[in-house]
């Protein structure tokens, strides 16, 4: 213990015993264990935040590549072109592109060529109905039903 040994402590313990006196020393002991419970006490405070503040600064570091990648992928992002609200805006864009080079006439070729079939909007849809045969029965003409 604190490589000393027995006799020393023995020696230490009668000096005490002289200077203090048999009355004192009871308190003196008391005081000496008191002291050295609260420097423990405050040694483990210390390297308990010291502890802390290492894993504030590894928590902060993390945080810090993560938003490395947010801005490294927000920047790519703004690479892209934005996509309008409505789709059917792009649909309409590329159907008018393709009628314009449908309907421009190549400079080597003399023949006309026909223009796309666009149906009309309808207010129904119409599918046809699937029937029900067996294997003796011949295949029928699909019936149409109004949905």
């Amino acid at each position: 213990m604190f490589d000393m040994s027995l006799a020393e402590i023995m020696l230490i313990a009668i000096i005490a015993i002289l200077f203090l006196g048999p009355d004192k020393l009871p308190e003196a002991m008391v005081k000496i264990a008191k002291l050295i419970k609260s420097a423990k006490k405050a040694i483990g405070d210390a390297k308990h935040s010291l502890e802390e503040e290492m894993k504030i600064a590894e928590l902060k570091e993390e945080a810090m590549n993560y938003k490395k990648q947010l801005d490294e992928a927000t920047s790519e992002l703004k690479g892209f072109k934005n996509v309008g609200i409505n789709p059917m805006d792009d649909i309409n864009e590329a159907v008018q592109s393709a009628k314009k080079t449908i309907s421009a006439p190549a400079p080597e070729s003399t023949a006309a060529t026909p223009e796309p079939i666009i149906e009309p909007k309808r207010e129904t849809v119409t599918f046809a109905k699937k029937s029900s045969r067996t294997t003796t029965e011949p295949a029928s003409k699909p019936s149409e039903e109004i949905i």
